[in-house]
């Protein structure tokens, strides 16, 4: 039996998240329409291969940068290390292969402050169907692919993380935290970890020994808390931005 998540909904945690804390630097992979970054009120690097934003997404930032690209093609550009960014809290939500998702951890880790906190989305599947990685037989509702694999993949090559799993619904939301930047180990392991989780499927995985590996945390209960894992790295909100209208 699948163990779903069934808390209140990511968006609505995203949401209360910016809008009781403030980050240096926030970065978020999978965008499209900008609705989950648009709250945020520090530095934003948003990245989607393809946007389609409509709504008012800069708010209350000093700095938004929109990337139109992959994500690969983002983090081989040097813009992290020409800004010299160190990353306070980042939402990973791109290409749902764990190859892609795996990569994009590791070079999100490389630039994020040694108390920040990476969040991976849509790792806990509430079917089978859902975490297929054939791009031509994608479910109309919704697809997790397979990057429920960064589950074990982070427990047994990175056992010096702390993983947070949110009931966020309806796909949890993972909490990495705990983060080593000078960490080479997943970049060295790449080749190997992914020749062997890429055509495992979570049946022959086995379903009760992925439930075995972690137990939700309440996502209403850690917001009621205060984000206490974010809290370490959120700036105070005298540092927030007040835009001024200059012009009538």
């Amino acid at each position: 039996m699948f163990k779903q998540a069934k808390g209140l909904k990511y968006t609505a945690f995203m949401s209360a998240l910016h809008r009781d804390l403030l980050f240096d630097w926030y970065l978020e992979v999978g965008c499209r329409t900008g609705r989950i970054f648009a709250p945020a009120r520090g530095k934003t690097i948003a990245v989607d291969p393809f946007f389609r934003a409509e709504a008012n997404i800069i708010g209350k930032k000093p700095a938004l940068h929109v990337f139109q690209q992959t994500s690969d093609a983002f983090f081989a550009s040097g813009f992290l290390k020409a800004l010299k960014v160190k990353l306070s809290f980042s939402f990973l939500d791109g290409m749902h292969l764990c190859e892609f998702l795996l990569r994009d951890f590791i070079a999100t880790e490389k630039a994020s402050d040694l108390k920040g906190v990476i969040a991976l989305h849509d790792c806990c599947p509430f079917d089978h169907a859902m975490t297929t990685r054939d791009l031509s037989a994608i479910p109309k509702q919704a697809w997790t692919g397979d990057v429920w694999k960064l589950i074990p993949i982070l427990m047994e090559h990175r056992p010096d993380l702390r993983l947070t799993v949110l009931d966020a619904a309806p796909t949890g939301l993972v909490l990495v935290s705990g983060l080593d930047p000078k960490s080479r180990v997943l970049e060295r392991n790449y080749a190997q970890i992914v020749a062997r989780y890429a055509d495992l499927t979570l049946d022959a995985f086995g379903l009760d020994r992925f439930n075995a590996l972690f137990d939700y945390t309440d996502t209403a209960q850690f917001m009621a808390a205060g984000f206490p894992l974010l809290q370490p790295v959120a700036l105070p909100e005298t540092a927030a931005l007040t835009p001024e209208k200059i012009t009538p």
